[in-house]
């Protein structure tokens, strides 16, 4: 299932900050964020976890995402 938020992911370095979190979660089989739009949208890919679960391991990370639908 794709979703998409919204972030405070702002840079690269927010976005190496992230990345370890993203990449050792079996659920999420793909990732990207888009740090040159206002909305810094973070796409997720994945076939196990819930919008909210993504939402928590922002929240582990650092970064506020908000579900944008």
């Amino acid at each position: 299932m794709k979703m998409k938020f919204t972030s405070n992911i702002k840079c690269n370095g927010c976005i190496a900050t992230i990345t370890p979190f993203m990449t050792k979660e079996n659920g999420i089989v793909d990732w990207a964020v888009d740090i040159t739009v206002p909305e810094k949208t973070l796409e997720v890919n994945s076939e196990a976890l819930t919008e909210e679960e993504v939402i928590a391991l922002g929240l582990k990370a650092g970064f506020k995402l908000v579900a944008s639908h």
